[in-house]
């Protein structure tokens, strides 16, 4: 199918939405206040899915688990989206009870006490490639710090042994480049093949001889195969690591865009860094979903089985929540902020992510001076429909 922008607005005014648009990509939140204002419920036909963009509209949709099924996953992308969803996406692709069961067993591996336990590993590793990066001046803040330390925590978790490290990081970059128009490159799919086969030798060895890792405590579940274990690893690089690089460069690069903003982060406001920009330029820019039964919004009948697109980055700049939605400011209130999604699939990994952007900017903060510079001319930006993200981040800085 083609990736045309579409134009369809369900309440008669003329919209153009396609999240693989490169416009769109540019910047989308002028396109998303238009959908919140003029069509709150919107139809690609080319693309054939409905987005939702209000937030009242997004946190309900989150949250009925009955009505707006994830058995066909999470990504919109053909292809993707579908009843295999599941063998590539693990429990974020099921519903209960296999979704609950799980669940269940995965969260023993991501327990308060377990994540609070990885700060240090966590504060090690960021200050090395801060160290490294800070001693050149310039250095590509994407590639050289967002994108690594993230990988390097989940590799600690599943237990690949450092001296492996660079390898698993230099096939997970294979594997998280799309085409313009939003598909895996022909070097990915081949990725998927090596690195299915890399993590399967590790799960073997745990099986064998169980550690004090993620993996062990998965492999201690007799009712998870192998392949359920390998998908959930390969949902680890995607909505554990892709994810968070994406944060780290949002609040670096919006920090840098406000000053005023930036003098505020420089002096504490680590957590509401982190939460701002999470709201402001959210990572996971929408989610997908199977809609069960038929079912109408704003006067529209949606059919069942429909593909329905629920837009986070949207409604986290809706502005009857969140006064001056565009406006990037640490001091607003973003409790309501939906941004690592709500209910049965709120981000397993959201306090781990918090935790792993808290400590690097922290360490950027006492490693850098304020007055760091970007060159937005080598800004690049991830063309995937579900994510939203710089892969390359131009950085020029002065120790502190």
């Amino acid at each position: 199918m083609s990736r045309r922008r579409g134009r369809r607005s369900v309440v008669g005014v003329d919209v153009s939405y396609s999240p693989y648009d490169p416009v769109v990509n540019d910047d989308p939140y002028p396109v998303y206040a238009r959908l919140r204002r003029e069509a709150p419920l919107y139809h690609n036909s080319d693309l054939g899915f409905w987005a939702l963009s209000r937030h009242a509209d997004v946190a309900a949709a989150l949250t009925d688990s009955a009505l707006l099924s994830s058995d066909h996953g999470p990504v919109l992308d053909e292809g993707a989206f579908g009843p295999r969803a599941r063998t590539f996406l693990s429990f974020v692709a099921m519903d209960p009870p296999d979704h609950t069961r799980m669940r269940a067993t995965i969260s023993r591996g991501f327990t308060p006490r377990r994540v609070a336990a990885l700060e240090p590993m966590i504060r090690q590793i960021a200050r090395g490639y801060i160290e490294e990066a800070v001693e050149r001046r310039t250095f590509d803040f994407a590639r050289d710090i967002a994108a690594k330390l993230p990988l390097d925590v989940i590799s600690e978790l599943v237990g690949v042994p450092p001296s492996e490290r660079a390898g698993v990081r230099r096939s997970t970059s294979a594997l998280l480049a799309y085409d313009p128009e939003g598909k895996i490159v022909e070097e990915g799919v081949k990725t998927i093949v090596s690195l299915g086969d890399y993590y399967r030798t590790i799960i073997a060895e745990r099986r064998a001889a169980p550690r004090d890792d993620l993996v062990s405590v998965l492999v201690a579940d007799e009712e998870l195969t192998d392949d359920d274990i390998a998908a959930f690893l390969f949902l680890l690089i995607g909505a554990g690591a892709e994810t968070t690089t994406h944060l780290l460069g949002a609040a670096w690069y919006w920090a840098w865009r406000n000053p005023d903003q930036r003098a505020v982060a420089f002096g504490g406001a680590i957590t509401r860094w982190v939460e701002e920009s999470l709201r402001y330029d959210t990572p996971a820019q929408g989610t997908a979903r199977r809609l069960t039964e038929p079912t109408e919004w704003y006067g529209t009948r949606v059919p069942a089985g429909a593909k329905m697109w629920l837009l986070i980055g949207s409604a986290n700049r809706d502005e009857n929540v969140f006064p001056d939605p565009d406006v990037y400011d640490l001091e607003r209130d973003t409790g309501k902020a939906i941004s690592f999604g709500a209910g049965r699939h709120f981000c397993l990994g959201g306090p781990l992510a918090r935790l792993e952007a808290r400590v690097a900017l922290e360490e950027l903060t006492r490693a850098v001076s304020p007055d760091y510079d970007i060159d937005a001319e080598g800004i690049r930006r991830t063309s995937h429909g579900n994510v939203r993200g710089m892969t390359r981040l131009p950085t020029t800085v002065k120790p502190a």
